[in-house]
């Protein structure tokens, strides 16, 4: 069983979501500020000491006919950096429909207070998360 974090990067919010893969399940967690992209590195710093994640996958924002977006390359920057900084190995995962979903998810269950209260951001997170581990092999 691997312990993983997920991240849905934005230049104003970061998702985040913590999963693992005995379920291949995930839970979207607080969203994390960013100032035009940039995290309070020493909040990523506690989550990653609080989870312990043997990996950590960040949502590549591609355009829909697959190529990188200025928005995507700074993903891929996000999650070269969380590495350089702190060791821990990185995954990248297209998250093109995620934020949508997470939307979706929203409005089907907008009385829930669980749903009201977390970010978008965290919902696409924990979808890109659970979409990574059911693409990979048994």
């Amino acid at each position: 069983m691997k312990t993983i974090l997920g991240f849905d990067y934005g230049t104003r919010w970061i998702g985040v979501a913590a999963g693992q893969t005995l379920t291949g399940t995930a839970t979207a967690l607080q969203p994390l500020m960013a100032k035009d992209g940039v995290p309070r590195w020493e909040e990523i710093e506690g989550l990653l000491q609080e989870w312990k994640p043997q990996l950590v996958i960040v949502g590549l924002p591609l355009n829909m006919d697959g190529t990188e977006s200025e928005l995507s390359q700074r993903a891929r920057k996000f999650g070269n950096r969380i590495h350089g900084r702190f060791g821990v190995d990185i995954g990248f995962w297209d998250e093109r429909l995620s934020s949508f979903e997470a939307k979706g998810d929203i409005i089907e269950q907008r009385h829930s207070k669980q749903f009201k209260q977390m970010k978008v951001d965290s919902l696409s997170a924990r979808l890109i998360l659970e979409s990574w581990m059911r693409s990979q092999p048994e």
